[in-house]
């Protein structure tokens, strides 16, 4: 199954069924307590497809710890809306009383682990669920004491939790920092991902591009999707995300459609080198 993101910008479209994704995905922060004209478009879009809902805000690696208000709101929100999934960003957003209104990356160091550890398995008790941690873009790591790799391994083990995999982010982390993605995906623990976004980037210098969610998906990121896809095994939910300069909607449809052919076509090869 492969989905998109619900946004208001072309709610009424969906309504008019232009685009036809599996599922939908929205973050809490931008529906909880949400009213009026667009509440009626959601819940209608609701009667029709399953919700995934992925977090801006929670902040894992924030040392203070978690706001227990906000996730007790986000537990409340999944469960009105029956959603499927809730995943956030390894990442931190928030010191004390600054909001940085950005998703910051973490210091590789067994410190962070341990921290991000113990939010994550918080979070976990309250909504009584797992959550799934998506691995992050990032543009200058910060003193660390093990790899990414590592980093991304530990906590996942230490915290009991799934994976989302952001194929772009890796292929973005993987050009910024120089190293190959495709020998990066296969160290994760495959069995934990849950959930799989894909997206385009924007190339700002000749060694540098930017995780911008903003641009169409580039052949060698769909290459590295198809690669992933083959080392799954097994069907897992999709996400096509597009947070800004949205195309027309046929270009989206051809995305989605793009995506679910390739995730058919590596499980047919799976499939067909077993019974062979």
């Amino acid at each position: 199954m492969v989905g998109i993101g619900y946004r208001k910008d072309f709610a009424e479209e969906f309504s008019k069924n232009t685009l036809n994704p599996a599922f939908i995905e929205v973050a809490p922060e931008n529906w909880i307590n949400v009213g009026g004209y667009y509440k009626k478009m959601f819940d209608k879009a609701l009667e029709k497809y399953p919700l995934f809902v992925h977090g801006l805000s929670l902040s894992v690696g924030s040392p203070e710890g978690i706001d227990v208000a906000f996730v007790k709101q986000v537990k409340q929100f999944l469960e009105e809306t029956k959603a499927v999934e809730y995943s956030e960003h390894l990442s931190f957003s928030k010191c004390e009383n600054a909001h940085l209104f950005d998703l910051l990356p973490m210091p590789f160091t067994e410190d962070a682990v341990k921290n991000v550890s113990k939010n994550i398995r918080q979070v976990q008790d309250i909504l009584e669920r797992k959550i799934a941690i998506e691995i992050v873009s990032y543009y200058s790591p910060i003193a660390p004491e093990m790899s990414e790799i590592e980093f991304i391994n530990n906590i996942v083990s230490e915290a009991d939790c799934n994976l989302l995999l952001d194929v772009n982010n890796v292929y973005v982390n993987g050009f910024n920092h120089k190293y190959n993605p495709k020998e990066f995906i296969p160290q994760l623990d495959l069995s934990k991902v849950k959930y799989i976004h894909m997206a385009g980037h924007t190339k700002v210098a000749s060694d540098l591009i930017i995780d911008t969610h903003g641009e169409n998906i580039i052949d060698p990121v769909y290459d590295l999707f198809q690669f992933t896809m083959e080392l799954m095994h097994r069907d897992i939910p999709v996400l096509l995300e597009r947070d800004f300069n949205i195309p027309e909607l046929e270009v989206l449809q051809y995305e989605m459609d793009k995506l679910t052919t390739i995730k058919a076509n590596a499980l047919k090869k799976y499939k067909n080198a077993i019974i062979t």
